[in-house]
């Protein structure tokens, strides 16, 4: 489960601090994906990352499977997986080489670790490419690496920050499907995108941000209902213009 309440992340600025994440609150429980919608700069980014410890945040207060994001966070990196539109790859090891040396990093015993490898490779049509370095990779290898490497330790918590970038008709297909089995497994999953079709076909609830501030939230339903549009297209147009 992700809970957060009361967040908000500042930044130090010429005119004094600047505020990218202004006191919002929302909850993702087990067995969900849950969207977060916005233009560029809107925050998501900032709040994703403080949910994996890779910033801290300015005030307010963030729970990931159980532990406390400022208080805990060696705990919340076990125990999730973080897909970042800016992953690294390191260009000389292989693809092989990159994801089993994060499964090692997790200790997952050998012959669990293979197998589990063999499964990713496979739903994500890595094997053409598994001896490949990362220097030689394409954008679309890398972003199928930095996928794998965020599920190859069986988290109990997601964060995705537009993890479709880069990749083929096909492969985005395998990779919502993917994400459809991890909820069916009771997957704890915040999805980033700025992509309407998957959010409609992939998201359980949504939460629209503008200018650090998530300005609405709730099942795509409920938002049609309450702003009286039916397109999910018009509708977040008419909230974040």
């Amino acid at each position: 489960m992700i809970e957060v309440r009361d967040l908000s992340k500042s930044f130090p600025g010429n005119d004094g601090p600047k505020l990218a994440v202004d006191s919002i609150h929302f909850t993702v429980r087990p067995g969900e994906v849950f969207g977060l919608l916005g233009p560029n700069g809107a925050g998501k980014t900032t709040t994703l990352r403080v949910l994996c410890t890779v910033l801290k945040p300015t005030s307010g207060s963030a729970n990931v499977a159980g532990f406390d994001v400022v208080a805990q966070p060696s705990e919340v990196r076990r125990h999730v997986g973080f897909l970042s539109a800016n992953t690294g790859v390191y260009d000389r090891m292989t693809a092989w080489e990159m994801v089993e040396y994060y499964g090692r990093l997790y200790d997952i015993p050998a012959d669990v670790l293979s197998t589990r490898m063999n499964d990713l490779f496979s739903t994500l049509n890595m094997h053409d490419f598994r001896d490949v370095p990362g220097g030689k990779m394409s954008t679309g290898m890398k972003q199928k690496v930095s996928i794998a490497r965020a599920l190859v330790n069986d988290p109990p918590v997601l964060v995705l920050d537009e993890p479709t970038a880069g990749l083929d008709v096909l492969v985005q297909r395998a990779v919502l499907d993917s994400i459809k089995q991890l909820r069916g497994r009771g997957k704890t999953i915040l999805f980033s995108t700025h992509i309407m079709r998957e959010v409609e076909k992939l998201c359980d609830r949504v939460a629209i941000m503008a200018r650090g501030k998530i300005i609405a939230c709730g099942t795509l339903e409920d938002l049609r209902q309450m702003y009286k549009q039916a397109d999910l297209e018009e509708l977040f147009f008419t909230l974040v213009s």
